[in-house]
């Protein structure tokens, strides 16, 4: 048997929720959410520049090796 030690099962997470309640407040979660999400969206939207940057340089670099071959 494999011995998984970052499974979380369902009374796990019932659990956690139960303690992020009592803890924070049901008027608060909505508010942690929204920075969560904000966050989220944040970090992709760097992610997707970052990318972006790679790709334009990826193609200058393409395109300069071409025009020093010929």
């Amino acid at each position: 048997m494999l011995f998984y030690p970052l499974a979380i099962g369902p009374w796990e997470i019932v659990a956690i929720v139960a303690v992020i309640v009592l803890l924070f407040g049901g008027k608060k979660i909505p508010e942690l959410m929204k920075g969560l999400g904000k966050g989220v969206k944040s970090f992709k939207q760097g992610m997707n520049e970052v990318e972006k940057e790679i790709k334009d340089a990826t193609s200058d670099t393409d395109s300069y090796d071409k025009e020093g071959k010929e």
